[in-house]
């Protein structure tokens, strides 16, 4: 079977890397390296921040052991499960020149904390999530040390991860390519920018794959031929494949798996961080500049502009749209993966007395049984200035309650809209009163 889909040929990347095999637009002074925002040189409080800080008071350590250095024992401290391994061939990172189908760059992700290892590599590759700046990047040397310090980066990885495909903040990113044989992107096929919003036949290209989807096709674990059009990408030799021993060698990686769950996983939640961080900046320099303009004109700064209104009402509908998968991608069959990635995730609730939780999977015809980010539950929703926090909050309680039937909220049945708002009443903390009314 051949892949037989329209391409896009929009820049490439893939996930995140402090350094990009595509040239970016670079941004100059963008409002996020001022204030308020001070991207570049304001303190940051995520975890990797955090762990740094134990580390460097000697309150905690990290173990070097071969093959994967320093790997096991950051996932370790950071609880970033190993179940969440996905494997990526195509030469798209910072370390390039190691990674090849034999030898793919291999992915963990828990809630805010991202880690990419690549076998013989210089570096960890990590990415942590900080209520306030969004995404933080770092890397950690992979050379056994005495005193192993974490570096973080800015300039060099934010070309390629501050741009529109983030939602014009610090944020991460998937793409699905046409790899060749040797791994490389052909770049004259096209690529895809892949959230839950993309059908699978657009995702995973240059990806490894291990999971069950029926007759539903993706890009993951098979080459462009030399001199191959798009649609001569053979995909049915990638459909359903569960396990990878005959495609490489997997003897120094922490799991067998590419977990296909995982990646659906992943996929959601970048769209929703990024989401975050854009609804935060905002806000933040929505303020900003309302300041600035009262002090310009003499009018009170407590008064919201239509200016002001607008921005913020944009970035909180934006949100609402990620946090209830508007859009989502259906799932025409069901789809499995091979590790115990879905039972994990699952597993780190909060539920509520009846035991329903937004981490519950539903995989048969859409990614979550209730349709609403677990990501509500995350810091930087919490930190969220109050003026779109509060509108994200008013137009969920307004969609869930059925008051809103407007089109893009029809994926959610009466039912899916009741097992939400019950499910949060009984576990988002600090909700407003008006949420609680019967």
């Amino acid at each position: 079977m051949r892949l037989r889909i329209p391409t896009s040929r929009s820049a490439a990347a893939l996930v995140w890397s402090c350094s990009c095999w595509l040239a970016c637009a670079a941004w100059a002074q963008v409002d996020y390296e001022q204030p308020p925002i001070s991207y570049l040189d304001s303190p940051v409080q995520d975890r990797v921040a955090q762990f740094q800080e134990r580390l460097a008071a000697g309150e905690a350590r990290l173990a070097h052991a071969a093959p994967t250095g320093y790997l096991a024992a950051f996932l370790q401290a950071l609880d970033v499960p190993v179940s969440s391994q996905v494997l990526v061939f195509s030469k798209t990172s910072l370390q390039q020149t190691k990674i090849t189908p034999r030898r793919p760059r291999a992915l963990y992700f828990n809630d805010d904390v991202y880690v990419g290892w690549v076998p013989r590599g210089d570096v960890l590759e990590i990415a942590a999530i900080d209520p306030q700046q969004g995404t933080i990047f770092y890397t950690l040397d992979q050379h056994p040390l005495e005193d192993p310090r974490l570096q973080r980066q800015t300039h060099n990885c934010l070309v390629c991860h501050a741009s529109s495909h983030t939602e014009g903040v610090p944020g991460l990113l998937v793409r699905s390519v046409f790899p060749d044989r040797s791994g490389q992107p052909v770049l004259s096929a096209g690529t895809f920018r892949t959230d839950y919003r993309s059908p699978l036949r657009e995702r995973w290209g240059g990806w490894y794959v291990t999971g069950t989807h029926g007759a539903q096709r993706h890009m993951g674990n098979v080459f462009l031929p030399t001199d191959g059009r798009p649609e001569d990408l053979e995909v049915e030799a990638g459909a359903n494949v569960v396990d990878l021993r005959e495609r490489l060698n997997l003897e120094s990686y922490l799991s067998p798996h590419s977990d296909l769950v995982a990646l659906l996983v992943l996929e959601h939640q970048l769209l929703v961080h990024n989401r975050l961080t854009a609804a935060n900046y905002s806000a933040r320099l929505a303020a900003r500049d309302a300041q600035i303009m009262s002090a310009a004109l003499g009018t009170d700064p407590a008064v919201e502009s239509d200016s002001v209104r607008r921005r913020l009402d944009a970035a909180a509908d934006k949100l609402v749209a990620a946090l209830l998968l508007v859009d989502e991608a259906p799932l025409s069959a069901p789809v499995r993966g091979t590790s115990s990635f879905a039972a994990d995730f699952a597993q780190r609730g909060p539920c509520d007395a009846q035991g329903r939780s937004l981490r519950q999977l539903d995989l048969d015809s859409r990614l979550f049984r209730y349709p609403c980010s677990y990501l509500i539950y995350s810091p930087s929703f919490a930190a969220l200035p109050a003026p779109v926090r509060d509108r994200v909050l008013r137009r969920m309680w307004s969609v869930l309650r059925g008051e809103d039937q407007s089109e893009p909220f029809q994926h959610l049945s009466a039912m899916d809209r009741a097992n939400i708002l019950e499910i949060l009443r009984a576990t988002l903390p600090d909700l407003p009163a008006y949420w609680h009314q019967r």
